[in-house]
């Protein structure tokens, strides 16, 4: 390596424990201490999912607050980030799961009003590119509460707004789309997404995702018939879209009607970061994620990152939480190596408290590898 070498430093969150500026920021201190002549550069990903907003903002981009209705219709708050006529919005920071007040969750009537808010606001700023975070959804309503905030009215047979939640929308009768905000017939959606599930059936967003929002198996079949009512008034050829399902349907509702496309979170991510370019002279880029496992070679942050940078011909290391692959699967991933805290501390719960000072220690390991012949 140079005398001078760059690092990129492009870690997803540690979920539970680190936002990814902060890993970026241990890794950093610790490759330091260690390689005082590397040249540091930190560029914290996202997926898509919670900590979307933090990477963009990390990056330079204008991080902007609102008041907004929470998943229940509680007041919060839940902030975006904008660049030039480009906004990233995190349906996670405003009516996901970490927004349900106490924690308590609400199956039937949870929604995502607050994220038609957020959208509204966007537009309403100029902003004609969002990307939809999807991701840590509190709800199952295909996206209705979106809509609904957005000027769309869901109707039943009597001509009267049902409520908000996705078990209204059995009695919805029909979609009136008169009202939707001007800007959306111009603007540009795209889902950051790494699911790939219908919005109906076995692998569906009730039958999947629905359980894990609260619901119990009395309110499985209620959502089903309530989502399936919603897809015949809307647009059914839109249900079996892959991620039509994705963050409780919310995928259909932006698919059918905002006319959003679907793509990887993590490339979405990569592409408006420019993420190519910052490669242009790296000597090594070094990622990561709380846990690198099966999952994680679907479509996840690190195996994303990895994969540019060996188009660019750069080096990549994974440092994680735990790795739960083997060395020839990490290999095969494209990773030169793989680094874990559970190898400096076995304890979970410790690892977790103590994740900065154990990626300091990770980065200078790091570094010393690099630096050996």
């Amino acid at each position: 390596m140079t005398s001078a070498p760059r690092v990129v430093l492009a870690p997803d969150k540690f979920k539970g424990s680190l936002t990814a500026p902060q890993v970026a920021a241990a890794l950093a201190r610790g490759i330091t201490e260690a390689w005082p002549e590397a040249e540091i550069q930190r560029v914290p990903v996202a997926d898509g999912g919670d900590g979307t907003v933090d990477a963009f903002v990390a990056a330079g981009w204008d991080r902007i607050e609102i008041d907004t209705p929470g998943p229940t219709g509680a007041p919060g708050t839940a902030a975006y980030a904008v660049h030039g006529t480009t906004a990233v919005i995190e349906l996670a920071a405003a009516v996901g799961l970490t927004k349900l007040p106490g924690g308590q969750p609400d199956p039937l009537g949870a929604h995502t009003y607050g994220l038609g808010v957020v959208i509204a606001h966007a537009l309403d700023r100029g902003v004609t590119d969002i990307v939809l975070g999807l991701g840590g959804s509190a709800s199952t309503d295909g996206g209705a509460g979106m809509l609904r905030a957005l000027g769309a009215r869901i109707l039943d047979h009597s001509g009267n707004e049902i409520p908000l939640g996705g078990g209204a929308l059995a009695h919805a009768a029909q979609l009136d789309r008169t009202g939707l905000h001007p800007a959306i017939a111009t603007a540009q959606f795209t889902l950051a997404c790494d699911v790939d599930n219908p919005l109906l059936g076995s692998t569906g967003a009730v039958a999947v995702y629905a359980p894990q929002k609260g619901a119990i198996s009395a309110d499985l079949p209620i959502l089903e018939a309530a989502l399936t009512n919603w897809a015949r008034i809307v647009a059914p050829e839109f249900a079996e879209v892959p991620g039509a399902g994705a963050a409780g349907g919310t995928g259909f509702g932006a698919l059918a009607v905002l006319g959003a496309q679907v793509r990887s979170g993590i490339d979405v991510v990569l592409e408006l970061l420019d993420f190519p370019t910052l490669l242009d002279g790296a000597a090594l880029v070094v990622t990561g994620e709380g846990a690198l496992d099966s999952q994680s070679l679907h479509g996840k942050a690190p195996v994303g990152v990895g994969a540019v940078a060996r188009k660019a011909g750069v080096p990549v290391i994974v440092a994680a939480g735990r790795i739960l692959l083997t060395p020839q699967q990490i290999r095969a991933a494209g990773f030169a190596a793989g680094y874990a805290l559970a190898d400096l501390e076995s304890d979970p719960d410790r690892s977790m408290a103590h994740a900065a000072t154990l990626l300091e220690q990770i980065g200078a390991r790091i570094a010393d590898d690099q630096r050996r012949p």
